[in-house]
């Protein structure tokens, strides 16, 4: 039986989780030394050149007018919030915690789906949600230790990147995945170039952190790809919640590379958050035995692939 396009966009998200949590480790190591801005010049000078040449190879710049395409336009403006949020608050926040924080993204992408893209969103699946959102909280504890300033910079990325998903599911079909993955790779490093003075100025780098945002680029230039095929593949209020799989891997790399062991409340949330995706896993499969063939989601994307 062939993989609903939810399905698909699952799987996508779950490979796109992976890669930003991952690249957000070296983030974060990064960030020990060098300032948001010219982390993300650097890193964005390397998937720049990457991202346009593979771009360039398949043909996905021809039309560039489509960067003012108002969905195009809003995506970027998400994109840059979000991420310039998230990077100041990166050093000052254990990897598992703000990673926690930005669970939040799947119940606000939800809302906004039902709300502004008239998606439907049955009561079972709502429930699913908010119980994956519990589980966050349980993690964060607002009003003890495990939330402080930083975490609220951390919401504000979630508001920026909703909206970032949001305009992403309304990209015309027209407009290539490469395309959308390149302007946005484009944007943030010029963002970064025009940061670096804010933030502190430029600050010299060994040839070790140069290593670590060179592969950052590749994992970002995977995320990014791979979370707009799966925004463009099915419906966002089912595929939202496996965003909350970046948990799981920011727990072990904390683990791994930081040596920040979680506590009972961590593993406790996290447990919930990986049943609550389990569940919106299985309900889909449930409907999509009964949902007949015409009234599948819309046409989805043929993948650019990297």
């Amino acid at each position: 039986m062939p993989l609903s396009s939810n399905i698909r966009g699952s799987m996508f998200m779950v490979v796109a989780m992976a890669a930003f949590t991952f690249n957000d480790t070296l983030s974060k190591l990064a960030a020990e030394t060098i300032n948001p801005g010219q982390l993300m010049l650097v890193r964005g000078l390397f998937a720049t050149t990457l991202i346009s040449l593979l771009a360039w190879q398949q043909g996905a710049l021809r039309g560039a007018g489509q960067f003012w395409h108002p969905m195009v336009f809003l995506r970027l403006v998400g994109e840059v919030g979000g991420t310039i949020c998230f990077l100041a608050a990166l050093p000052h926040l254990p990897l598992a915690n703000i990673s926690a924080v930005l669970q939040a993204l799947p119940l606000a992408v939800t809302m906004g789906a039902a709300l502004f893209l008239g998606e439907g969103v049955g009561w079972r699946r709502w429930l699913a949600i908010i119980a994956g959102f519990g589980g966050v909280l349980i993690i964060v504890r607002p009003g003890f230790d495990g939330f402080n300033a930083f975490s609220l910079l951390a919401l504000l990325s979630v508001a920026f990147c909703a909206v970032r998903d949001l305009a992403t599911r309304k990209i015309p079909d027209h407009v290539p995945s490469l395309f959308v993955s390149t302007v946005t790779t484009i944007v943030i490093t010029v963002t970064g170039a025009l940061t670096i003075v804010p933030f502190g100025g430029w600050v010299p780098m060994t040839f070790e952190l140069v290593l670590f945002l060179a592969g950052a680029a590749v994992l970002v230039l995977f995320g990014y790809q791979f979370v707009i095929m799966a925004m463009r593949e099915g419906e966002i209020s089912f595929i939202a919640p496996f965003r909350y799989t970046a948990l799981i891997w920011a727990i072990t790399l904390s683990v791994v590379v930081f040596g920040d062991i979680p506590d009972l409340a961590m593993m406790a949330g996290a447990a919930v958050i990986v049943a609550s995706g389990l569940y919106s896993l299985y309900r889909e499969r449930v409907v999509g035995h009964s949902r007949p063939a015409a009234e599948s989601t819309s046409a989805s994307m043929a993948p650019d692939g990297i």
